[in-house]
């Protein structure tokens, strides 16, 4: 009866440490609570900064990765996945049980990935995980440059399309804009634009496939860009001249009062 005894002992006390008291006072075995978390491959949340050394062929890239109270990341690289006379593929790669809520990895850090090219940069770009772009043009080594939205070489500020074009992004115009007037002096400029609202169909259609909401910038020319001053609706010079009074008064007195939805 002893050993009986003995075995039940040793067969209780080997269960401890595998089960969990639940919520409701239930008991609960973590080995079928969701299973394991699974380690996936994955690419940088963004990557923020590029370096090239002194040979002009290593670069030092800061990736944006997940962080939390255990190990989040492993088998962190970079590889060039391309080189042509203009421009330089590199891929970033990491493991991580991110995708898991489970794993705590639900911070954020910045890890460096390190990857020497075949031959130096020189005047290509380099772009990372086929949407961020780094150039030498204009940049202050060590560091690369991280291109803008408008790409590595924005167009100068001026009366010309392109320009204008940064200027809708300025104000965060909806995709799809279109362009309806521009008053420009190089200097100074007045955009009117809208976009489609109504169903997806061909215009005459129906009238509400060519019913459009539609809004009035006023811009001023800096380094930078276009830089918006303010928007109305209002005809002639009521509306920039309250916000800058510099704005020249024969740009906007023949403005006709602006109807932004139709």
């Amino acid at each position: 009866m002893a050993a009986v005894l003995g075995v039940v002992v040793v067969l209780f006390l080997g269960a401890c440490g595998t089960r969990v008291a639940g919520r409701d006072g239930g008991v609960t075995d973590p080995s079928t609570a969701g299973g394991p978390i699974p380690w996936t491959t994955a690419a940088p949340i963004s990557v923020t900064g590029a370096r090239l050394g002194d040979d002009h062929r290593t670069l030092a890239l800061d990736a944006q990765v997940p962080h939390g109270p255990h190990p989040c990341v492993r088998g962190l690289r970079a590889v060039v996945t391309d080189t042509v006379p203009q421009h330089t593929w590199v891929q970033i790669t990491y493991s991580s049980p991110s995708g898991d809520r489970r794993s705590g990895c639900t911070g954020v850090t910045t890890a460096t990935a390190r990857v020497r090219l075949p031959e130096p940069l020189g005047a290509r770009d380099l772009i990372v995980d086929n949407s961020t772009v780094f150039t030498a043009d204009g940049a202050h080594p060590p560091a690369l440059r991280l291109c803008g939205p408008l790409g590595c070489r924005p167009p100068a500020t001026g009366c010309t399309a392109a320009s204008y074009e940064q200027a809708l992004m300025a104000v965060d115009a909806p995709e799809h804009t279109y362009r309806e007037a521009e008053v420009c002096n190089g200097k100074w400029l007045v955009l009117d634009f809208s976009w489609r609202t109504g169903p997806v169909c061909g215009d005459g259609e129906a009238p509400e496939c060519s019913s459009r909401l539609g809004d009035r910038w006023f811009f001023r020319a800096e380094p930078a860009g276009w830089v918006p001053i303010v928007h109305g609706t209002h005809g002639g010079c009521q509306d920039v001249r309250r916000e800058e009074p510099a704005f020249p008064v024969s740009m906007c007195v023949h403005l006709a009062p602006f109807r932004g939805a139709r």
